[in-house]
């Protein structure tokens, strides 16, 4: 009835011709009247324009805020009156998608405080639909539920029926003759469904429709790498039969002949380099068969090689010559370098907390210098070394035909945490930490920590600092000291001492440092049967040792590495004072090599490897000998409960070992992506011995739950000890927090 009578009135006023005293503006909440006004074209002085204000009202709705609009008019003023639409206070996903919520918000583009719109509804239905038939579900069924709220909002919630799989119960691959089937499944997304295929490891079959558009592609590649350069692919068909909900796939291959490479060649749009230098270091050589893989491995090669010489922006471009009776390939590299490129400046971005020039001090090119493209990677890799960062991107953005700025966007990581927790362990039982730490406090790079660890059989206290680049230097210096109580299975040990560190970066990826360490060790409650009863048993004594190391490393992360090496050795010389002499000798290395470009999976392989030796041993304490057990060695068993063994009647004493070699094999592989968590399985082998490295011999195997918790990278141990003999001490749980994965 209100509307009516103002639609009278407005009328009225339109067949008066009246003019526009003011203007108002009544129910806006997402524009000012200023901005209202200016959209309405319409201001006072005026007379009253139907039409005009027609498409004012036309131009309103146009901004997706309001519901409904209606125009009144009284006494010369004009008001617009707005019913807005409501705003989404909440998204819901019901049915399928509740543990997938960011991808599927991701998906429609639907996010909190957005203005609730039905076509935007509509759209977000069927994207949710192509998003998981997609991953291989059909008659997928998707509704709305929007629900009022009292603040003036709606609760939007989708319902969510997935369907059903659709199952390739075969794959035709007509036309394939030299390659096995299993070879050319191997590269696709879409297989045929194996034997128990619901195990792990295991094809599955589920047909994933958003990756048959790349299959004949992945195919054709394939046999691109076998050197099958005519080979043709057709787009798959896929036959389905919607009442069993299983499917046929076909390809349709010609395979062609295989071609062998006849020449080599280096086409330099400018001589920057003698074309021979480049050749020497290709994998693609004349009598080859031509393989796709080793000519793109290639194009990067010259593509680097180039870059590293200043010319940033160089192209290169393949060629092939075909001989298609002899089934031979001239294989030649266009190569355009460009221009000489300088660095104009070097911007960091992102670092709300680490100092500027934490982050410059690591980055291999400054103001000036001639582009290098190993100095950038390089760059990246050793930003992502110091555990700072949790990624770093650098862009290369374009200046002038000869300049360039690099903008190093890093994102912080949590690199600091007060902790209180604890664990459980078969032989130390309830086990109580706290700590504080931080590897770049206050973002200054410096590494402070204080630690105590609490159980049955042990007490620790730890403070440390370290400055691994004094004044921005390539110098660095380390402070310990440390009082501890450890109940061993066959004596008590009190010990309290410290260190200092001196060290210095002498190459890119290597380190040398020397450690000076003076400690007192007290022993007590051991049996009169135990070796060396008499020196040991209620007698301090001191151990001042120096340690030379070297280190290498050129890994691409702190915690979880990808790619990349770590050598380690270090050689401690005790006697310089004291009571202890010996030499103590050590060695470790790792190896990490990420596989997700060789096959499209997140899978991370690693290989660790550490040796021991003592050099000489005149007074060598039993607690300074190589101990075997534990998460560093062979897990499955406590924590050095391996070792040398002196056994009697009615005793048995582990007084550790002077030889020592222990490996372990790794893989690891997403588990909940969302929760920063992974599943590694592992084996361990390891061996001990007095006179020899294989007096003893153990192995472990199990699986490691790796989680980026927010306290911290923590990792969970779940091991079974293989090898395993009486008396052996087994540990099938243990766990880790801030150290490497």
């Amino acid at each position: 009835m209100k509307r009516f009578l103002s639609a009278i009135l407005m009328t009225a006023a339109f067949a008066n011709a009246q003019q526009i005293k003011e203007l108002r503006f009544e129910g806006l909440l997402h524009l000012s009247n200023d901005i209202a006004q200016e959209i309405t074209g319409i201001h006072p002085g005026e007379p009253i324009d139907i039409e005009k204000v027609d498409e004012a009202i036309r131009r309103l709705f146009a901004q997706g805020y309001f519901k409904d609009i209606w125009v009144t008019e009284e006494h010369g003023i004009l008001t617009f009156h707005f019913k807005e639409k409501p705003v989404i206070s909440q998204i819901l996903f019901s049915g399928y998608g509740e543990n997938k919520r960011d991808e599927l918000l991701s998906a429609i583009g639907l996010h909190k405080g957005d203005i609730y719109d039905e076509a935007k509804i509509e759209k977000a239905e069927a994207l949710i639909r192509g998003t998981i038939e997609a991953e291989g579900f059909f008659d997928t069924v998707v509704e709305t539920e929007v629900t009022p709220l009292e603040t003036g909002s709606v609760k939007v919630e989708f319902k969510i029926n997935k369907g059903e799989n659709i199952i390739i119960k075969k794959l035709n691959l007509c036309g394939a003759e030299h390659l096995e089937k299993e070879d050319i499944e191997s590269v696709m997304a879409n297989r045929e469904r194996d034997f128990m295929g619901w195990m792990w490891g295991f094809n599955d079959g589920k047909v994933k429709i958003d990756q048959l558009k790349y299959e004949a592609p992945r195919i054709r590649d394939l046999y691109m790498r076998h050197g099958y350069l005519d080979a043709k692919v057709e787009d798959p068909l896929l036959r389905v039969d919607f009442n069993q909900y299983a499917a046929i796939l076909d390809f349709k291959i010609e395979e062609g002949e295989v071609y062998t490479v006849k020449d080599v060649q280096i086409d330099l749009a400018k001589a920057v380099i003698d074309p021979v230098i480049l050749k020497d270091e290709l994998k693609v050589e004349p009598g080859d068969t031509f393989n796709i893989d080793d000519l793109r491995k290639d194009m990067e090669k010259i593509k680097e090689r180039i870059a590293n010489m200043g010319y940033a922006f160089v192209r290169v471009v393949p060629d092939f010559s075909k001989d298609e009776k002899e089934h031979t390939t001239v294989v030649k590299y266009k190569v355009f370098p460009g221009d000489k490129v300088y660095i104009r400046d070097v911007v960091i971005s992102g670092n709300t907390r680490t100092l500027d020039r934490v982050v410059r001090r690591e980055i291999f090119l400054a103001p000036g210098d001639l582009y290098n493209l190993t100095d950038m990677k390089d760059s990246k890799s050793a930003l992502m070394r110091t555990g700072y960062f949790e990624n770093v991107v650098i862009d290369e953005r374009r200046v002038s035909e000869n300049q360039m700025d690099l903008v190093v966007n890093v994102k912080e990581a949590q690199t600091g945490n007060i902790m209180v927790g604890g664990g459980y362990s078969s032989y130390d039982g309830i086990i109580f930490n706290a700590s504080i730490n931080d590897r770049n406090i206050f973002g200054s790079g410096l590494s402070v920590g204080l630690s105590t660890d609490l159980s049955k059989h042990r007490t620790n206290f730890n403070f440390n600092i370290t400055n691994p680049r004094i004044w921005d230097s390539e110098y660095s210096a380390g402070f310990n000291i440390y009082n501890s109580e450890y109940e061993s299975y066959d004596y008590t040990e009190k010990r309290f001492g410290g260190s200092i560190t001196f060290g210095r970066q002498i190459a890119r990826y290597w380190h040398a440092s020397v450690m000076y360490q003076y400690y007192s060790t007290s022993m007590s409650d051991l049996d009169p049967n135990f070796p060396d009863y008499d020196f040991y048993n209620n007698n301090d004594f001191v151990t001042s040792a120096g340690t030379l190391s070297l280190r290498f490393n050129n890994t691409d992360d702190y915690y979880l590495p990808r790619h990349g090496m770590i050598f380690g050795i270090s050689s401690q010389f005790a006697g310089l004072g004291g009571d202890a002499e010996y030499n103590k000798n050590y060695m470790n290395f790792s190896i990490f090599q990420g596989m997700e470009d060789y096959i499209n999976y997140d899978l991370i392989l690693r290989y660790k490897a550490r040796l021991g030796f003592f050099g000489y041993d005149d007074k060598l304490p039993v607690s300074a000998k190589f101990y075997m057990g534990g998460v560093r060695t062979v897990r499955g068993y406590e924590s050095g409960s391996i070792g040398g063994i002196v056994e009697g009647e009615d005793y048995y004493y582990r007084t550790g070992g002077k030889y020592t070699f222990s490996n372990s094999v790794e893989a690891s592989v997403p588990l909940l992506e969302a929760a920063k968590m992974r599943l590694a399985f592992f084996l361990d082998y390891g061996m001990i011995g007095d006179d020899d490295f294989n007096e003893y011999e153990r192995a472990g195997t199990g699986a490691v739950i790796e989680w980026f918790s927010p306290m911290g990278p923590i990792s969970l141990i779940f091991a079974y000890p293989l090898m395993k003999e009486d008396g052996d001490k087994t540990s099938n749980f243990e766990f880790t927090m801030g150290q490497q994965f």
